[in-house]
C-alpha cells in the first residue's frame, strides 16, 4: 500500500511528461538522387516524389543514390550522410509554431556547397537542386521530409 502511494504518483507524473517532451523531436528524413535529362525510367523508389521533381527540377529522370535520418529536438544540429560524399548539417530552428524550420548545410567532402533554410510541413517534402555529379549534365538533389 506504501508502495503504491510513492510509485502511483511518479508514474502517472511521468506519463505526462512524455508525452510533452516527445512533441518537441521531428525526425527528418532525407535522400540523395541524380537528375538527369536522359530519357529512362526514374527509380521506383522515388514514384512518391516524382511528381514534385518534375515540377521543381524539370528534368527526365530521377536516380536514387542514398538516404539517411536524423531525430532532432528543439533547436538542436544533426548530421546525415547521404552516401557519395555527400551530407547535411541541420539546425532545427525556431518555427514560432508553424511546422518545421531547418538552417541546412549541404557538404560535400567535408566543404561546405550551399546553406538555406526550410520551412517544412510534416509529411510534405521539400527538394533542394545541387551541383554536377560529373556525369554529363545530370545533377544532385536532396528531397527533405519532416516527420
Amino acid at each position: 500500500m506504501n508502495l503504491t502511494r510513492i510509485l502511483l504518483p511518479l508514474i502517472l507524473g511521468l506519463a505526462a511528461i512524455t508525452p510533452a517532451h516527445a512533441a518537441d523531436r521531428t525526425r527528418i528524413q532525407a535522400i540523395l538522387i541524380s537528375a538527369s535529362n536522359e530519357p529512362g525510367q526514374t527509380d521506383s523508389r522515388l514514384s512518391a516524389y516524382e511528381p514534385t521533381l518534375r515540377r521543381i527540377l524539370r528534368f527526365e529522370s530521377y536516380r536514387f543514390l542514398g538516404q539517411g535520418s536524423v531525430t532532432l529536438s528543439d533547436q538542436a544540429q544533426g548530421h546525415i550522410s547521404l552516401g557519395e560524399g555527400q551530407e547535411l548539417e541541420l539546425t532545427n530552428e525556431d518555427s514560432g509554431g508553424r511546422g518545421v524550420r531547418l538552417r541546412v548545410i549541404w557538404l560535400k567532402g567535408g566543404r561546405p556547397l550551399m546553406e538555406t533554410g526550410l520551412s517544412l510541413h510534416s509529411g510534405v517534402p521539400a527538394v533542394l537542386g545541387g551541383p554536377g555529379t560529373g556525369k554529363g549534365d545530370d545533377v544532385y538533389a536532396v528531397i527533405v521530409i519532416g516527420r
